[in-house]
């Protein structure tokens, strides 16, 4: 009876060390393939390219945190935080064009290749950020 323990103990505790050792590989695989697959400028979109159509047309989520998001943001945006767009998920839209941006477009670029690897392909992040938008939006309501 002890030996039918001890296999079976040994075997829950291989089970525990490597289930994360899968999803890790299991995550990397996904983000290989979408590497791979890729567009060299797909993912993107620049502020010159923000018309009037685009604007009316995407959602905008500001990926900055809420106090810099009430500071000032791209009018009719939401706000949701770049680590959480995953957690988030269920708000994102996937039947039409959602454009992520924080100050420069570092962080949101995180965020959308997140989402991108997670399969939402109509997600862009807007290079140059909030700063670029301000400076360079070829729209501004």
């Amino acid at each position: 009876m002890k030996l039918k323990h001890l296999l079976l103990a040994t075997t829950v505790a291989l089970g525990v060390h490597a289930a994360p050792t899968v999803a890790q590989d299991a995550a990397i695989e996904a983000m290989q393939e979408y590497m791979m697959f890729s567009e060299y400028e797909s993912g993107i979109i620049l502020p010159q390219q923000l018309d009037q159509t685009v604007f009316e047309t995407a959602l905008f989520v500001d990926t900055r945190d809420a106090g810099q998001f009430e500071e000032g943001t791209i009018p009719g945006s939401v706000n949701i935080e770049w680590r959480e767009v995953l957690e988030r998920l269920d708000e994102i839209p996937e039947d039409r064009m959602t454009i992520l941006f924080c100050n420069t477009g570092s962080l949101s670029a995180q965020a959308a290749f997140a989402l991108r690897v997670a399969g939402r392909s109509n997600v862009v992040v807007m290079q140059t950020g909030f700063t670029g938008w301000q400076q360079d939006a070829a729209y501004k309501p």
